[in-house]
């Protein structure tokens, strides 16, 4: 139970320490659909991959029927009957994973974006701000999610980032939602887990320390640190002192900006119709142009992928003179890259759009050569895109094209 968390001396034993909490949104693209659709609370819902290729996200009542990850929809038809299956809309959980961190960002000015429905919140001190435990802080942040953007979190907290995560993993099996693992648990508490449950193992490094005797995570904190950074590296010697509640990796708020922005979706149905490759592929391009203004900056390099009905992929770049991010200029380069890859004796199944090469307009340098006034023009169109589309709704601005004759 919960209460069992409750101990004076480990949140003693905590306020000597950083504290750091891994705030994990549970069954996050099933959530936020349940969000949008209060209906389909309480039931068994599927979030599927693509146009409903496989399973990507479970809900509860999904698992208890015994749908599992990465189950193609073939093996589920006709014998789920009773479970929902929606197509993924990852503009949707973009916006809702905003929403949630806005929220943690409220209680922390330190939060650490680790993936779209994670991030390690640095709790440090904030029981003086707001008179409460560790964990009742903790229990705070999930109401308060909860209740903003109606998606159920699951929080771990702990004096490091590793010892957070698997806190996390534990909350999950609660239905208060929240573990705090304090310096008397430690032990204990890796004494029971298995190697495999460790953030960051995987399944040769699985291998290579059951090879040599290692079974659960005290045995692995109990090695020299000359023999974990002889066969792992310090990798391994940050695992084991993350693992004994020493913060190796601190929570950072840096924003960490993208290599590149890609774009890809299966298509509806097999085609060979260029037309409507080309529809996919505009609505790619403005989606990733419009994450390319956020984090104000231009591409130089525009790639096309076509992937075919029997999986094999075809690819062609083009790199830029000059950064762009203006959705018509990439559309022209791109369906002159279709031209050259488009069979029309090859059936499709998926579109896909990459940019990268960024150059930040804080430090784009101007061309002699450059006709800065269709660059304003450029400029003004793209943030009347964004402003609509602020406005009124994503997707609210769709590109067009002369259709060809096929």
């Amino acid at each position: 139970m919960l209460d069992e968390n409750l101990n004076i001396s480990d949140n003693i034993d905590m306020a000597r320490k950083n504290i750091i909490a891994l705030v994990d949104c549970d069954s996050f693209f099933v959530s936020c659909e349940q969000a949008v659709n209060p209906d389909l609370k309480g039931k068994p819902v599927c979030v599927m991959s693509g146009r409903g290729q496989c399973v990507i996200s479970r809900s509860k009542e999904a698992k208890k029927l015994g749908i599992r990850m990465g189950m193609p929809y073939f093996q589920i038809e006709g014998v789920m009957k009773k479970a929902t299956f929606i197509n993924a809309h990852h503009d949707l959980y973009a916006e809702i994973s905003e929403k949630v961190m806005e929220v943690l960002k409220s209680f922390s000015p330190k939060v650490e974006v680790y993936s779209i429905d994670e991030a390690f919140v640095d709790l440090t001190g904030l029981e003086r701000l707001y008179k409460r435990n560790y964990l009742e802080i903790a229990k705070m942040i999930r109401e308060e999610v909860l209740k903003k953007v109606d998606v159920p979190v699951s929080i771990g907290v702990s004096s490091s980032k590793s010892l957070a995560k698997l806190a996390s993993d534990k909350a999950k099996k609660l239905e208060e939602g929240v573990f705090l693992i304090g310096s008397r648990k430690i032990t204990p508490l890796l004494q029971k887990t298995s190697i495999d449950e460790i953030w960051g193992i995987g399944k040769n490094l699985s291998q290579l320390l059951r090879k040599n005797g290692i079974l659960t995570a005290y045995e692995l904190i109990c090695q020299d640190d000359l023999w974990l950074d002889k066969q792992i590296g310090i990798r391994g010697l940050e695992m084991k002192h993350e693992l004994m509640g020493e913060m190796v990796s601190a929570v950072s708020d840096e924003i960490k900006l993208p290599k590149s922005i890609q774009k890809t979706c299966a298509l509806a149905k097999f085609t060979s119709d260029k037309n409507y490759l080309k529809n996919s592929l505009n609505y790619h391009i403005h989606r990733a142009c419009v994450k390319l203004r956020k984090i104000n900056a231009k591409c130089k390099g525009v790639t096309l992928f076509l992937r075919t009905k029997d999986f094999k992929v075809h690819c062609e770049k083009k790199v830029l003179n000059t950064g762009t991010d203006f959705e018509l200029e990439i559309s022209d380069i791109i369906f002159n890259l279709l031209d050259k890859l488009y069979n029309p004796s090859i059936l499709y199944r998926s579109t896909g759009v990459i940019l990268d090469t960024f150059v930040f307009n804080d430090k784009m340098q101007m061309s002699l050569f450059g006709d800065s006034d269709a660059d304003e023009k450029k400029e003004k169109l793209s943030k009347c895109f964004d402003k609509l589309e602020e406005k009124f709704g994503k997707n609210i601005i769709q590109t067009g094209f002369i259709k060809e004759d096929v």
